[in-house]
């Protein structure tokens, strides 16, 4: 929960600097920082364009973000979602692809254009309803010349991966992942759709912003965010508006404010390209120069004249009704994100909460005085703020959880902290940013956060040196400016329904033609293009990371950290709840406990200072415990979580407190959405009795005593386990640190027999329905035949899931979202197995309205059975799976989890080698063999969770016979 990690963008030192390179025809100046640990380069072309880059060598990939500095705010008032829809149309192609025949599909664009700005203008529901067909009437025959997908397609012929896009109120941000052998094909096809983007396919994808609308009417969370910013924010569009728009502006669309809108803010100087992977820059400068150079910048971009907020002098206060549990947000505003002010408030929200050491986190949640509480800053560019939220215990109002909150806001304006804890931020602050130079994505991000929010990259590497010279006086002084007892806004989220809240009902769409087999010139051309391949590296195990022995026989399985300082040490014990049902009580006990010696609020603080994170997962089958962190303090935290694994001490205060918790908890979870689907699922995988109802009872709870708990505590290291550790100590001294530090017995002992949950067949077809109201429902088909892991059809079955079910290019995705409108979310695939005595399982999900469930499983139902075969998706399919194993590179850490979780399948080789090998022959009668034989006429349980009112069940009974569950057989309590 904790957003201040966007900090971690913040690097080291600073002075700009200028360069020239050479290496090229021409010279491209751009601009560096001494030190930056990024050594990032930042170039503005001559049309205003600007480009980050940074080079990281670790796998032949680039990730990619084309961010523009438009977002919700900048919608007109009377077309509200503007910008997030128009970002989900920037998909559909351009003049150049996406069509057969853009001269002949270009007058029936228009048409439906002009339709739509009549329909938005009129008022009378049967003329709507009439305008509505003929747009579409126009809009079936202008699919006959367009080829859905077709973006995606091309992004599948150059190995991409990670297609998306988002969009915020300050920004829209395009994402590729892609080959480093690519770069000129994705420019070219990048500065072709931001030049010369069509319209098309409008209203179906029309159909899933309302989806997404719909969605969001059930996201308390998000209902909470939107109430929080119009409270703060009552005149800038922060608050005035949302990114999602309203449904009444959603219903009114117009594409001729769409294309105003394109030309007024995508346009270069508007634009930013952020870069970080395996490339040259001097290349790619010249590539991105060669494709966007010549795009013409807006010389005339509007200032937006945004009202100031005026100073908040009262507590503004706001109510939210919804089906989740009820809980308090608090919220102070602050100026934007480039400010000195909103760096400050990354140390002021780590005082206040950090997960292990601020004041919420021992005042509130580790005394037990609240359920949960969190704290985090918000930035945005104009404004930022700082959020508390809580959830009340039993019996404990909103109010009770308000005034402890605002409790902690007057401690830390008296200044009644340790000072030391300025000092542990700057040390989680730096390696939250290590963290983050892990990644190509989270350091394009970095580039991404500066340029939307208008910082300077230098104050950008910067900000922890200033951060470090914070005083706890300045901490005070700030507080008591900016933290007042008035100047806040208080967001009551209670439980119930807003009769105001309507779904968008569905409209009559007639399925697109979908043109699956053909592709434009332009697909063809980028198909064509002669690119060095890149050769595969797969993982050899016995060479990639080294199997050592440490005290009592313990394997320890070793990879070393070459790039920077940071470690993971992790016991993994083949024990979970199956074998104990109390072992997951006993670890969240864990939290609320110290040792012989230290309080529990002294062991959180010390995590805190050692910059080091300790957690135990216990899971069904495996419990990890885990150390990680600065390596530096490697040792220290390993003695500190080990003397707490074997000396915690009872609290039976604290264990009273944390079974009235669970219980509430569990009380909370069955009024949200996703945790009832979750169950319901369960329930279809393996019945009443699953792992997710293997728990102490209410009873059970009651009556345990808590020594009970610390025994198992004490008892954990002596079973048998393996080690596995990520860090730059040798391997010499690690089993030094190790045998010195590790509490273990000379003879461990064997792991205790479980309880088997077996998986249920689905001999016969039926439908299993759990209520839950709200404007959609949620959709599972299970399909569970017996067949165990089988190394033999991998291949065939990845090849199938990439073709039927995968990405954006699937069969699933463009009959049940590009077609038809049908959802927002939907996909389907045969699932292998985690460990080799499990089976396969046939799954698929969506989620969409109400109205349109009938239409979404009988469409459903049609192309598991009946499987479009289509030539050209398969070979797309194929390319795009051979080019990502060609630059995938497992790394790290995650080359001992590959080799655990080929273990768990009884393998000891890279799984990709034989993928890879078969798919080069692999032809579409492969695929359409295995859909034959592993898919075709299976049985089902189907599981819904959705409103019985809202469905026609009459229609549902066609489907198979009916089984209405309780919320207590779902959930097990």
């Amino acid at each position: 929960m904790n957003k201040l990690l966007k900090l971690s963008c913040l690097s080291l030192f600073l002075l700009i600097v200028t360069s020239v390179s050479g290496a090229t025809s021409k010279d491209y100046r751009y601009e560096t920082v001494p030190n930056d640990p990024l050594k990032a380069r930042i170039y503005t072309l001559d049309n205003g364009l600007k480009v980050y880059m940074t080079v990281n060598k670790e796998e032949p990939r680039i990730q990619t973000f084309i961010a523009v500095r438009v977002g919700g705010k900048n919608d007109p008032a009377e077309t509200t979602g503007l910008a997030h829809y128009f970002e989900h149309l920037m998909f559909k192609g351009s003049q150049k692809f996406g069509t057969q025949n853009y001269a002949a599909e270009k007058p029936l664009l228009d048409q439906i254009e002009q339709q739509f700005e009549i329909y938005r203008k009129t008022t009378d529901e049967a003329e709507r309803t009439a305008i509505y067909h003929k747009i579409d009437s126009l809009s079936y025959e202008a699919s006959k010349f367009a080829i859905p997908n077709e973006y995606d397609k091309l992004m599948a012929a150059i190995g991409a991966k990670g297609t998306n896009a988002y969009t915020g109120f300050d920004m829209t941000v395009y994402v590729e992942n892609i080959p480093a052998n690519q770069i000129d094909n994705w420019a070219k096809i990048q500065a072709d759709r931001f030049e010369n983007y069509v319209i098309r396919g409008f209203h179906t994808e029309l159909e899933t912003v309302y989806e997404e609308k719909n969605m969001s009417l059930t996201k308390d969370p998000r209902k909470v965010y939107e109430t929080v910013l119009s409270a703060l924010f009552p005149h800038h569009p922060y608050g005035t508006q949302t990114v999602l728009g309203t449904q009444e502006d959603l219903k009114n669309p117009s594409i001729t404010n769409i294309k105003n809108y394109h030309k007024q803010w995508y346009v270069p100087n508007n634009m930013a390209i952020c870069l970080s992977g395996d490339f040259d820059p001097d290349q790619m400068i010249t590539t991105i120069d060669k494709y966007f150079g010549h795009l013409r910048p807006n010389n005339n971009l509007p200032k937006l004249n945004l009202p100031k907020e005026s100073s908040i002098t009262a507590p503004i206060v706001r109510e939210v009704l919804g089906p989740d549990a009820e809980s308090l947000t608090l919220a102070w505003r602050f100026p934007g994100a480039a400010s000195k002010e909103y760096e400050i408030l990354q140390v002021v929200s780590q005082i206040l909460y950090n997960g292990k050491a601020g004041l919420i986190d021992l005042d509130l949640n580790q005394q037990q005085k609240v359920l949960q509480a969190y704290g985090y800053p918000l930035d945005m560019a104009d404004y930022s703020a700082l959020m508390l939220q809580g959830r009340p215990k039993q019996g404990q109002t909103l109010d009770d959880v308000k005034n402890l909150l605002l409790e902690e806001i007057k401690k830390l304006r008296a200044g009644d902290f340790d000072e030391k804890m300025l000092q542990a931020n700057i040390n989680n602050f730096k390696l939250y940013q290590v963290q983050q130079l892990e990644s190509n994505r989270g350091r394009a991000d970095m580039f991404v956060n500066s340029f939307i929010n208008g910082t300077n990259w230098a104050d950008e590497v910067t900000a922890i040196d200033r951060l470090a010279k914070l005083t706890k006086e300045d901490i005070v002084t700030f507080v008591n400016k900016y933290l007042t007892d008035q100047n806040y806004a208080v967001i009551y989220k209670k439980q119930g329904q807003n009769p105001n809240e309507k779904k968008m009902a569905k409209p009559t769409i007639t399925p697109i033609v979908m043109n699956r087999d053909v592709a434009s010139d332009f697909l063809k051309e980028i198909q064509n293009s002669n690119v060095k391949p890149i050769e595969p590296v797969f993982l050899d195990f016995k060479k990639d990371l080294s199997q050592l022995k440490a005290k009592s026989g313990i394997p320890v399985l070793y990879k070393q950290n070459t790039s920077n300082d940071l470690f993971q040490l992790i016991y993994v014990f083949d024990m979970g709840n199956n074998n104990d049902k109390a072992l997951g009580t006993a670890f969240d006990y864990i939290d609320y406990l110290g040792t012989s010696d230290m309080t529990p609020e002294q062991v959180k603080s010390e995590f805190y200072r050692l910059a080091c994170n300790f957690r135990v997962s216990p899971g069904n089958e495996r419990t990890y415990v885990v150390l990680s962190g600065l390596n530096e303090n490697m040792p220290e935290a390993m003695k500190l979580f080990e003397k707490l694994m074997a000396d915690a001490q009872v609290n039976k205060e604290a264990y009273t407190n944390m079974v009235a918790d669970i219980l509430k908890s569990r009380k909370d979870a069955k009024l949200n959405q996703m945790q009832n689907f979750r169950r319901l699922m369960n329930y279809g995988m393996y019945g009443p009795k699953s792992p997710a109802t293997n728990i102490l009872t209410e009873t059970e709870l009651q009556t345990m005593d808590p020594q009970e708990l610390t025994d198992r505590i004490h008892n954990q290291n002596s079973y048998k386990h393996r080690i596995m550790y990520y860090g730059p100590t040798s391997e010499k001294e690690l089993l030094a640190i190790i045998n010195k530090n590790h509490q273990a017995p000379k003879k461990l002992k064997e792991i205790p027999v479980g309880n088997e949950f077996p998986r249920l067949e689905t001999p016969v077809t039926k439908v299993l329905i759990s209520p839950y109201e709200a404007k959609q429902i949620y959709m599972t088909q299970l399909s569970n035949r017996g067949e165990k892991f089988d190394p033999m059809i991998e291949p065939s079955r990845q090849m199938y899931n990439e073709y039927f079910g995968g990405g954006m290019n699937s069969i699933v995705f463009q009959e049940m979202r590009e077609s038809r409108g049908l959802a927002y979310s939907a996909w389907a695939g045969l699932n292998r197995p985690s460990y080799s005595k499990y089976p396969y399982l046939l799954q698929t999900q969506i989620a969409t309205q109400n109205d349109k469930m009938i239409d979404a499983i009988k469409v459903f139902n049609d192309i598991i059975d009946n499987m479009p075969e289509s030539e050209a998706a398969f070979q797309l399919a194929k390319e795009a799976l051979i080019a990502r194993l060609r630059t995938e590179r497992i790394t790290k850490s995650d080359i001992i989890w590959s080799y655990i979780n080929a273990q768990d399948l009884g393998q000891n080789v890279d799984s990709r080698i034989k993928l890879y090998n078969d798919a080069q022959s692999m032809t579409l009668k492969d695929v359409i063999n295995f859909q034959n034989k592993w898919v075709k006429g299976r049985t089902y349980t189907y599981c819904i969770l959705g409103d019985k009112k809202e469905l026609d069940m009459e229609k549902l009974k066609e489907v198979g016979p009916i089984q209405e569950l309780t919320q207590e057989e779902i959930f097990g309590y």
